[in-house]
């Protein structure tokens, strides 16, 4: 058994939005979701089985890490541990070339690196559809970040039938420009928001149909390679989920002054026009989907507000690499 394995996965930013889970512990979602998955972000991953250590040992960005989240990461090994009957605890190290729980998709890089990294040390030899199913029991996001470009979420019914699948490839001068408002750790989790968003807005029954609605209109601007669009559907379909968390109680907001000044740009250089759109996962950091071509026209305009610091563009990124 090779008991070694290294593997690097990309962040996504979600288009259409998974927010809400029918099942916590399957980690099935309530509507389907898609994706951009990214160049710039990623997470590299190695988990080592070893047999002469008792536990499990967790790095990320070469610090130990705390008990609580070891035992995210050693839940998440035994899945590969039970399905190939071996019980050696093992080291994992992880480099986050992401501003980690800053609502810039770390957990579904980080998820994702993690699942084919333990699939080569365990050698269980999963193919892309079955790493993706374990990547979703990690984090949700992790089960599109198996995948480069624009990548959708089946919701499914049950564990083997939720999965992602490559929808285009974005290779049609489709970039983002990411503005990073506040790189800290947000206050209030994505787990803990869409809980709270699920059990208590009373706006969120609408916004699970709207969103499966959402999904089908985008998937056919895809399609037609009708990028303004599809700009549309996701700037709306951002906005509808952070309603929802509007409504909950208490109220959840992640915005910060900064992030509604980005939307206000982004508004102006539409009737300028240049077509861009913008998204936002939980956190106040702003994502701006625009045409690659015209990303630094869009970086110039941002410089008057922002740091150059602050402004990333990236282009679409590719699927799950062993290294």
């Amino acid at each position: 058994m090779k008991v070694k394995g290294k593997a690097r996965a990309h962040a996504n930013i979600a288009l259409i939005k998974y927010w809400g889970k029918r099942n916590d512990r399957l980690v099935l979602p309530m509507n389907g979701s898609l994706s951009l998955t990214l160049d710039c972000f990623y997470t590299e991953t190695e988990v080592i089985f070893k047999e002469d250590i008792e536990k499990d040992y967790f790095y990320l960005n070469d610090n130990i890490q705390d008990e609580v989240a070891t035992n995210k990461i050693s839940n998440f090994l035994d899945l590969f541990r039970k399905a190939v009957k071996i019980n050696m605890p093992a080291v994992v190290k992880s480099i986050n070339y992401v501003p980690t729980a800053a609502g810039l998709a770390s957990s579904a890089s980080g998820f994702a690196a993690l699942a084919a990294a333990a699939n080569v040390a365990s050698g269980l030899n999963l193919n892309n559809k079955e790493l993706s199913i374990y990547a979703r029991r990690g984090s949700g996001s992790a089960t599109r970040s198996i995948y480069g470009g624009l990548v959708e979420w089946q919701k499914g019914i049950c564990n083997e039938d939720s999965y992602a699948v490559p929808i285009d490839d974005a290779k049609w001068d489709i970039g983002m420009v990411v503005v990073i408002v506040n790189a800290k750790e947000k206050l209030i989790s994505s787990r803990e928001g869409m809980k709270r968003t699920v059990e208590t807005s009373p706006f969120y029954e609408d916004w699970v149909e709207g969103a499966e609605e959402d999904l089908k209109q985008i998937k056919v601007a895809i399609k037609k390679r009708d990028f303004e669009q599809m700009g549309l559907i996701a700037e709306r379909n951002g906005l509808k989920m952070h309603a929802t968390m509007l409504g909950a109680n208490p109220p959840l907001s992640y915005w910060e002054p900064e992030s509604v000044t980005v939307m206000q740009i982004v508004r102006e250089l539409r009737k300028e026009g240049i077509p861009c759109y913008f998204t936002m996962d939980a956190g106040p950091n702003v994502k701006i989907l625009c045409k690659l071509s015209e990303s630094q026209k869009i970086k110039e305009r941002l410089t008057q507000f922002f740091d150059k610091e602050q402004i990333i563009i990236t282009g679409p990124g590719p699927g799950v690499t062993i290294l």
